[in-house]
């Protein structure tokens, strides 16, 4: 009896190692592939193609290695992970990475200082001063127009949000999920908004929960409405609130906010046009209006 209950047991215990082995070895690949499905999404929206793909196609790829190198000297510690940055703010465009960057930051440096040194030439003192000023220009021109992109589509999402925040709350007052209703919002829409909504849902679908699609959202842009807007949804999500109520209050006041903007735009136009009033406008009439008596008054004192 001893030995038969010895020999089921280690059956048991064998049959139980298999399970557990197999089981490691299934989930493995699954948790490998919502890795790989993360890092897909990233490198699509990153622009991080495989280098043999875009040799042939990369402007900056017959650029000596010595001009991203010089651009990284001269740079602040850290450059690579701020033009990053700078880049997922500007949607990361085609064609778009740190490298590229450098290696156009060394680029502009070496042709405008040429320029700057030929346009000064004849003397030693303009061919220092020019040529040192157009170098500045040429190294600090990409960082500028990838700051100006970054700007331009960040205005975008905060100009979009209330819109899309009115879709959303109609479509799930309507009875759709969340999820549903931001894909119709995304599917319904157009611009850099749209394109965020639909990373989100992506993310969403390959493993990663709500809050964290949402946060890496917000970690991609700088709109204020914005993350106050993920934040209530999370905090809605963690307290049980009604995700209708919260898409409604962030509705209403998204568009309070909107009026606002507005109306501090229309405060600020007459301080604008102030300065080309008073150093344009003004002198043409001056001359309009007074010249002819000036020239009167020139005639009967000088007699001219």
């Amino acid at each position: 009896m001893t030995a038969t209950m010895l020999l089921i047991g280690g059956l048991v215990a064998l049959g139980l190692a298999v399970v557990l082995a197999v089981v490691g070895i299934v989930a493995r690949p699954a948790e490998d592939g919502v890795a790989r499905a993360l890092a897909t999404i990233d490198n699509h929206y990153t622009r991080h193609a495989p280098v043999e793909a875009e040799v042939t196609r990369d402007p900056f790829a017959a650029l000596p290695g010595w001009l991203r190198g010089l651009a990284v000297h001269l740079s602040p510690s850290g450059i690579t992970t701020t033009l990053q940055r700078r880049l997922d703010l500007a949607g990361n465009p085609k064609g778009w990475t740190p490298d590229r960057i450098l290696a156009a930051k060394g680029l502009g440096l070496f042709i405008l200082g040429g320029l700057g040194a030929l346009y000064g030439v004849r003397t030693i003192g303009l061919l220092v001063v020019s040529a040192a000023v157009a170098a500045t220009v040429g190294f600090f021109l990409p960082d500028i127009l990838l700051y100006n992109a970054g700007a331009k589509r960040q205005d975008k999402i905060q100009k979009a949000l209330p819109d899309a925040l009115d879709m959303l709350t109609v479509c799930v007052e309507a009875g759709l999920g969340f999820d549903a209703a931001l894909s119709q919002v995304s599917r319904n829409t157009a611009g850099p908004l749209a394109a965020e909504f639909s990373r989100v849902l992506q993310e969403i679908q390959i493993g990663k929960s709500r809050s964290q699609a949402l946060r890496a959202m917000t970690d991609r842009t700088t709109v204020p409405e914005l993350r106050s807007f993920v934040s209530a949804l999370v905090q809605a999500g963690e307290l049980g609130i009604t995700i209708a109520d919260v898409l409604r209050e962030q509705a209403r006041e998204m568009r309070l906010r909107r009026r606002q903007r507005a109306e501090e735009k229309a405060q600020k136009v007459p301080v604008k046009i102030l300065f080309p009033l008073v150093f344009c406008l003004f002198p043409s009439m001056f001359i309009v209006i007074i010249g002819p008596g000036a020239l009167s008054i020139a005639r009967v004192l000088f007699g001219r």
